[in-house]
């Protein structure tokens, strides 16, 4: 029943409702009704679900907890319906809620056997969660509060969006000023497309006299409705909140007529003057009672509040119904509470600061001795607001322990944190057993800027045993590492590597992370090769077959770097063993690893099946982390692959803000370097490149320091710049022999070289080439073999050796079209054409034509002004329009998009789609969306219409 204080109907809020309800009525869909405290997010949905008895609301609330119960919102969704669960429509998988959800547990399959792994058994958790929300749909997932929502529930969200039934949409409210919704990323690219936010604003003077007439019952001249906007600015809590103390003082139909009383009270404290009031007019110990209450939580407690103030059960429940009679308090969902955080915020203000500190400490004692489920995190708080660091250090480690056991490495991370806030305070044992977990918490929690000057500091100011400083250091270094400081993480790793000789499980990870060759400048290939070995030695000497997995992986990627042929056998041995199966988090970075080995040597095909492979794993499992650096791969892989429809704005989505770790970010502003060498201006291109080299130059980072400077050559040349292409192109080989690793020098050997003829030194450059074409062989590397073999056609024409020129640009082409290298292969056959034109080969324009028309798919302008001017200069006629050449695809269905239209014009679901194409359903949305452009329709439904808009060769119907 409403309160009689309230309105009676819904206020100012007609188009936000009817927003709502279209999302909801074209299920599935996801919409985020947003505002701040007070605004009416929860009136809305409570009009959203009375105005629409009929369907089905699976509520849950989220709560403002140090650690909240995980899942706890969505377990409160699903506890209220057992009676709509049918267990003979359900997988057996679906049992593993009977533990978190005991009231539906009888109408569920039986438990299935428990699992070890962690990561594992969230996972099918969520899977379980995901298949019940399904069964009990049509309906809507409704959670309040997200702000407030832990970060299992998180993780669910993003899984849920990822998998959405087609039966059920999601609602949820949320405080902006809270923060930055942390799952707001994957409702974005959430199966049902992106998700509708619907924002709350304040209410103007006109609603704000609306909403007191219906709760006055009165007339409400503009005048006073003016009046009361102004102390309330528009919230309708405060706005309710004023009216019911003015209605303490006075009938209902006065109030109108006294504009001056509402006015005279201050804008920014109304709320705070109204509770104030209320709260005056309680006697002594119900006041007591009620700022106990607002020391302990949002929830009212009765039994906790009677211990901690030591006063009779009796006379505190008496005490509570005195606040519930002032409107302090009111049930929800059988429990007392107040009304709102705000009045909850007021009450705790007023409380006297000694007071307050000692209600904050008692709470912790009493929460400490009672029986019952651990609730660490909640004590930790009371006694960090009771200023008792040792006692809050003790509880939030003990929460940090209990989240990681979870899975849930941010929150632990935070209370770690916390803890070592006060370091001095504490026993040197606990600083560093601390500080240990905290690192240990933060590589995967995000929270390296706030752990890496702790760890930083506790080493620096400690004398401390080996294997603490070991583990401490090594924790460092890997922060240092994902927040881009390539060359500090690198030595602090290697400082901790002979302090780890006692854990050989954690040495042989420190080994590992030491053997990746693209993490570090001026260190070669032959001492990364030799912390491989030593790594497999110390992960022989651990003995778990995880340690040991932790170390192939890393050979996988040395061996795809030096372009050896045995690596794929390995990676693809690896991929199939159950270890790295069962470890998901280890099998989506191996993934992602492989993938970008697999990029810079020039396997697309390879790529993307690694992409689409470690992507799921990531989605499924909730690793955000590493999702958003399968966006980034996923882009390069793109570029590499000439799929540039679209490119440029995703790669300036990732670029621009930076990824959640700096290693990323400098991968991103490489790559938005490289689609503005092609497609913007000279002078943008040219900035962030060079931005990229000193940012690289900065932290040691050699990754992307070659490709960056071999890209800034480049550009430098077409500008007209051949000695700047020359020194860039130097350094960029220089930093690759001192790497050792020879794939990685061919692309700036190639504008070396490039740079040579046109200042007239290709003698100068030729024994270079010479000597990397032998080392390099026969590697399995097509984008380095393209380059060398371009190389040495530049060195044979300059030398005059006709026959050569044109055997190695046909080679070079060859393989880089094989490779699926579009751009590069362009780039090639530009070359080829140019070079056949000069000799009056007949094939020479067709050649430069097809270079232009790739160029064009890809709307490559500076590549189309230079090979325009190649063909005018060597006479050969410029055909437009010339894009939509068949390399890029242009208005041409490529075959994986034809197949996927083919299915969904069938009426298959993008999920169904990716179960049979073994896809991820993103891969499945990306292909979906460019075949609608590309047939000019706007829906699948359009789509399932009318099919004939594909013919049987894939190509687009019509003239």
């Amino acid at each position: 029943m409403k309160d009689t204080l309230t309105s009676r109907i819904l206020v100012g809020r007609d188009a936000e409702l009817a927003q709502v309800r279209s999302a909801i009525d074209a299920a599935p869909a996801i919409v985020v009704i947003e505002g701040e405290a007070g605004i009416g997010k929860s009136r809305l949905v409570g009009e959203l679900i009375e105005a629409d008895p009929a369907r089905l609301f699976l509520l849950g609330h989220c709560q403002h907890l140090l650690d909240p119960f995980p899942l706890g919102p969505v377990v409160d969704a699903l506890r209220s319906h057992a009676d709509r669960i049918e267990r003979s429509a359900l997988s057996p998988v679906v049992g593993s809620l009977s533990a978190l959800v005991p009231e539906v547990a009888d109408r569920l399959p039986p438990p299935p056997e428990p699992l070890t792994d962690q990561q594992e058994a969230r996972h099918r958790i969520f899977r379980a969660a995901t298949e019940l929300l399904g069964h009990l749909a049509p309906g809507v997932l409704v959670l309040e509060d997200l702000h407030w929502a832990d970060r299992v529930t998180v993780d669910f969200l993003a899984f849920l969006a990822a998998h959405q039934p087609p039966d059920l949409s999601i609602v949820v409210t949320t405080r902006p000023e809270a923060g930055a919704l942390l799952v707001r990323e994957a409702f974005a690219r959430a199966v049902s497309g992106p998700a509708r936010t619907v924002t709350l604003r304040e209410l103007g003077p006109a609603s704000v006299g609306e909403l007191a007439r219906t709760i006055l019952a009165t007339d409400v001249p503009e005048e006073t409705a003016a009046a009361l906007f102004e102390v309330t600015g528009g919230v309708p809590f405060v706005v309710e909140e004023v009216l019911r103390t003015l209605l303490e003082r006075e009938p209902a139909a006065e109030i109108p007529r006294h504009p001056d009383a509402i006015a005279a009270l201050s804008v920014s404290t109304a709320l705070r003057d109204v509770v104030r009031e209320r709260v005056a007019a309680l006697d002594v110990l119900s006041a007591e009672v009620l700022g106990a209450a607002a020391v302990a939580d949002l929830s009212v407690d009765a039994g906790l509040i009677a211990e901690v103030t030591g006063h009779d059960l009796r006379k505190v429940a008496r005490a509570l119904d005195a606040a519930y009679a002032i409107g302090l308090l009111h049930d929800h969902e059988g429990r007392g509470r107040f009304r709102h955080v705000l009045a909850q915020q007021v009450v705790y203000d007023e409380v006297p600061p000694q007071t307050r500190r000692w209600l904050h400490l008692r709470t912790a004692q009493v929460l400490e001795e009672s029986e019952g489920a651990p609730r660490s995190a909640q004590i930790a708080h009371h006694y960090q607001r009771a200023g008792r660091p040792a006692e809050f250090a003790r509880h939030a480690e003990a929460a940090a322990d209990e989240a990681i056991r979870r899975g849930n490495d941010a929150v632990a991370a935070d209370l770690l944190r916390q803890a070592t806030a006060d370091m001095e305070s504490l026993p040197p044992e606990t600083r560093v057993r601390l500080a240990t977990k905290l690192g240990r918490a933060a590589v995967d929690g995000l929270a390296h800027a706030v752990a890496m000057p702790i760890l930083g500091r506790l080493l620096d100011e400690q004398d401390l045993p080996p294997l603490a400083r070991g583990e401490l250091r090594f924790a460092l270094g890997r922060l240092q590492r994902q927040q881009g400081h390539a060359r500090d993480g690198f030595r602090a790793i290697e400082r901790a590597v002979p302090d780890l000789d006692g854990r050989p499980d954690l040495q042989a990870r420190a080994l590992a992370v030491l053997a990746v060759p693209e993490t570090v400048v001026d260190v070669s290939i032959a001492t990364h090769l030799e912390r491989c070995e030593q790594a497999e030695a110390a992960a022989e000497r651990a003995g778990a077959a995880d340690v040991g997995l932790s170390v192939l992986i890393t050979r996988g990627s040395l061996l795809l770097e030096q372009g050896r042929p045995e690596a794929w056998d390995l990676i693809d041995a690896v991929r199939r063993d159950g270890v790295l199966i069962a470890h998901p988090r280890e099998h989506a970075r191996a993934a992602v690893n492989w993938a970008q080995g697999a990029l810079h040597s020039g396997h697309l095909r390879r790529a993307d099946e690694l992409v689409a492979e470690g992507r799921a794993v990531a989605e499924a499992a909730g690793f955000e982390r590493v999702i958003e650096v399968y966006a980034l791969v996923s882009a390069m892989a793109d570029y590499e692959s000439g799929r540039w429809d679209g490119l440029a704005d995703r790669v300036r989505d990732l670029a621009t803000p930076g990824l959640g770790f700096g290693a990323a970010s400098l991968d991103a502003r490489l790559l938005h370097g490289l689609v503005l060498t092609a497609t913007a201006t000279g002078t943008d291109a040219r900035e962030q490149l060079a931005g990229v080299i000193a940012e690289c130059e900065r932290v040691g980072s050699v990754w992307p320091l070659i490709p960056a400077q071999t890209a800034l050559s480049r550009l430098l040349l077409s500008t007209g710049d051949a000695h700047g292409s020359l020194a860039q192109a130097r350094a960029a080989v220089d930093q690759a022999g001192r790497k050792g690793l020879h794939a990685w020098a061919a692309a700036p050997m190639l504008c070396l070289v490039d740079a040579a003829v046109a200042i007239g030194t290709v003698a100068e450059v030729r024994a270079e080439v010479t000597d990397l074409a032998r080392h390099l062989g026969d590697a399995d590397a097509p984008a380095a073999l393209t380059a060398v073999r371009t190389c040495e056609a530049l060195v044979a024409q300059a030398d005059g050796e006709a026959a050569a020129v044109e055997r190695l640009l046909a080679s070079a082409r060859h393989t880089a079209a094989a490779a699926g290298l579009v751009y590069v292969a362009a780039q090639v056959e530009e070359r080829l054409g140019d070079w056949r034109c000069a000799q009056a080969a007949d094939s020479g324009p067709a050649l430069l034509e097809g270079a232009l028309r790739t160029y064009g798919g890809l709307d490559a302008k500076r590549d189309i002004a230079r090979v325009t001017q190649l063909m005018r200069r060597h006479g050969v006629a410029v055909p437009y329009p010339w894009r939509g050449g068949r390399r890029a695809h242009g208005t041409d269905l490529s075959d994986r998009e034809r197949e996927i239209a083919l299915l969904a014009a069938a009426g298959r679901t993008n999920r169904e789609i990716a179960a049979e194409l073994f896809l991820s359903p993103r891969t499945v949305e990306t292909h979906m969306s460019h075949a609608l452009r590309k047939l000019g329709l706007r829906s699948r439904e359009e789509l399932r219409r009318d099919s004939s808009a594909l013919s049987l060769d894939g190509e687009v119907a019509g003239p």
